[in-house]
């Protein structure tokens, strides 16, 4: 079978699914494994790559509201791979090639591969889509041996987080200029790590929020993984913010429990390892109840924000 992937997290979960020598085409931001970089592109972005934060939250405003696609599918390059299955998703506007536009397409190339379209907006069900994939490429008990992996490493979260006692307020933020909260399965790893999310909802998009109503909330932790973003260009927006009179003023800010995850890699993925950001996640709001474990990055502490301080309390 060839496959061809249009979103990063299906090419995660194809290649975690052992079916990496049968993909034959990824998108312009497919690099993990690393390996994937190598194999030919189909889409582009239509989003300046020198766009400040403010300015990509206005283009992407104006083109969902002219319904319009924020990534382009090279159709050319798709009729020369010739896909037997291509995997794609319905769940987000801002993050794949617009939906009509892959039906269409493969209405037009050669043999009329077959499209699943991926939805999960909660963690049980990115699993559910990975053998949604592993079905239509026939290795179903692959699919089951990941996904028993997978959830025995979440499990093991959520039991060492039964028995700690307090929960901070936590604020992830999937943007910061303008804010936006966290949302689908983020919320939810936020409560299986040991914390309270008081301003996304499990299930549920993400939301543009005021940093009054972030205030309000008065995070105990800040949370900090942009969609889209690495680390460093994460922490650009942030030296912007901070200059906000209300930075200064959140709790997390004040008691240095400001954190920034590589929210490209990590978090804004619905693929495998969302359970890597979950202990990532957890490992910062509880250290010494969850080690992180060997090949997880530790989120970066911020800078400017006081002492490095655990949710817990301590002072490292």
């Amino acid at each position: 079978m060839r496959i061809v992937s249009l979103l990063p997290s299906a090419t995660e979960m194809i290649c975690a699914l052992g079916l990496e020598n049968q993909l034959v085409g990824v998108t312009h931001e497919c690099d993990f494994p690393p390996s994937v970089r190598r194999l030919p592109k189909v889409t582009r972005s239509l989003i300046p790559g020198d766009a400040s934060s403010r300015e990509i939250d206005r283009l992407v405003r104006e083109r969902l509201r002219r319904k319009r696609a924020l990534y382009q599918l090279d159709l050319g390059v798709l009729e020369e791979l010739r896909p037997d299955l291509i995997v794609t998703q319905a769940l987000c506007d801002v993050c794949a090639v617009a939906e009509e536009e892959v039906r269409a397409a493969a209405c037009v190339l050669p043999g009329h591969p077959g499209v699943i379209h991926l939805e999960p907006k909660r963690l049980t069900e990115v699993f559910d889509a990975m053998r949604e994939v592993a079905k239509a490429a026939g290795v179903e008990q692959k699919a089951e041996e990941v996904a028993a992996e997978l959830t025995a490493r979440v499990g093991a979260v959520a039991a060492r987080t039964a028995g700690i006692r307090h929960r901070p307020r936590v604020a992830l933020l999937e943007w910061l200029d303008p804010p936006f909260s966290c949302g689908h399965w983020s919320p939810e790893l936020v409560r299986l790590a040991g914390g309270v999310e008081g301003l996304g909802r499990e299930g549920f998009p993400s939301r543009t929020l005021s940093w009054e109503e972030v205030l309000a909330w008065k995070p105990e932790v800040v949370f900090v993984a942009c969609c889209g973003f690495g680390v460093e260009r994460t922490m650009e927006d942030l030296r912007i913010v901070s200059a906000l009179p209300v930075w200064e003023a959140l709790p997390a800010v004040r008691d240095g429990c400001v954190y920034v995850a590589d929210g490209s890699q990590y978090f804004s993925r619905p693929g495998p390892r969302l359970v890597d950001s979950l202990e990532m996640l957890a490992h910062a709001l509880h250290p010494d109840a969850h080690p992180l474990p060997a090949g997880v990055p530790a989120p970066a502490p911020a800078a400017g924000c006081g002492r490095t301080q655990t949710a817990s309390g301590a002072l490292l």
